[in-house]
């Protein structure tokens, strides 16, 4: 492993917005990279009579016995930081001693009460996290390559300091470990009522693509878009999903958490992208892509176009047509990358 330290003083104007408000200007986050597209493969599904889709949100609190051969026990990867590899200074720490599982630990050791971890992949692609004192997971979402990481605090307004950077090169990080463990932003744990309640809709599921959809009916059907948190959400918001799933109202992040958790904790592997549709008059947009065992990643299977979620079809046969799937997804040209959890 190559590790390139950067220790600069300097001070950096940071405009950062997370998935919070659903319908903020395209000015607020233009979003870097580009994404989209995507293949899907001819597969056949059969449509599940899942009683578990119609019952109340309180239904979660055993895992009930898979009704076919499908096996529904969920599977919760914990993150850890054993420290056997790990760089920092006196203000943060680094621990990536399980990178090839897909994530990193940070902890802020100061005091400062705004503070932003900045992680730019090998694709281009920069994630911003608000972070506080006490280890958390983030994804390596960029493939194998060099990693940069930048701790900074906040000054005054939007005025930051850099009080870490560092840049490292992963090799071999897993294909499907960022999409399967926990991290800010996609939080739960084996105790969470939102993982019982995923198994209960898998457990008439035969097959990934039933999961897929039975979490998707699911959580459209029971879970209310809150339009006066969304006007007054502040930035940085992270989902608590055993709230959303009790309180039964939510945001776009609450309905990508619980969404996420659901199908990961299932050991189906879920990428959750955010970012902007469109050339002439760029629209909120996020796509969560699943990968299906003999099939591969349907890239765009669920998005949410500004206003509402959207199930595409993965049945469709004609989805080797790329004018078929440009109907659904597009072919990546438009397509705007802000962040991706």
């Amino acid at each position: 492993m190559i590790k390139k330290n950067k220790y600069v003083l300097l001070i950096l104007t940071i405009s950062i917005l997370f998935l919070t408000a659903c319908e903020k200007a395209v000015t607020d986050d233009p979003g870097i990279g580009g994404g989209g597209g995507g293949s899907i493969k001819p597969s056949t599904t059969t449509t599940i009579e899942n009683p578990e889709v119609h019952t109340a949100l309180s239904s979660a609190d055993k895992v009930i016995d898979p009704k076919t051969a499908r096996d529904n026990t969920p599977v919760c990867l914990e993150t850890t930081a054993p420290g056997t590899a790990s760089d920092g200074n006196d203000l943060a720490v680094l621990d990536y001693s399980n990178y090839k599982d897909g994530y990193v630990m940070v902890n802020y050791l100061g005091s400062c009460a705004k503070v932003k971890l900045l992680i730019t992949g090998p694709d281009g692609i920069q994630n911003k996290y608000d972070i506080k004192n006490g280890y958390a997971a983030f994804p390596l979402t960029g493939g194998n390559g060099t990693y940069e990481f930048s701790v900074c605090e906040n000054i005054s307004g939007t005025k930051y300091s850099v009080a870490y950077a560092t840049s490292l090169d992963f090799p071999d990080i897993s294909e499907f470990g960022p999409y399967l463990h926990p991290n800010q932003y996609v939080y739960y744990n084996d105790s969470c009522k939102v993982i019982t309640k995923g198994a209960n809709l898998a457990a008439y599921c035969s097959t990934d693509l039933d999961v897929v959809t039975n979490v998707y009916d699911f959580i459209t059907q029971n879970i209310v878009y809150d339009y006066d948190k969304a006007n007054t959400v502040a930035s940085g918001y992270i989902s608590n999903v055993d709230e959303i799933l009790e309180s039964g109202t939510g945001i776009c992040l609450d309905y990508s958490a619980v969404m996420t958790s659901m199908l990961r904790s299932q050991r189906i592997p879920t990428r959750l992208e955010v970012g902007y549709v469109g050339a002439e008059n760029p629209v909120y947009h996020a796509w969560i892509s699943v990968y299906i065992e003999d099939v591969g990643w349907l890239n765009g299977i669920i998005q949410f176009n500004g206003k509402e979620w959207s199930l595409v079809d993965p049945t469709f046969g004609a989805s080797t047509d790329p004018k078929t799937l440009k109907k659904y997804i597009g072919d990546g040209t438009n397509y705007e990358i802000s962040h991706v959890y």
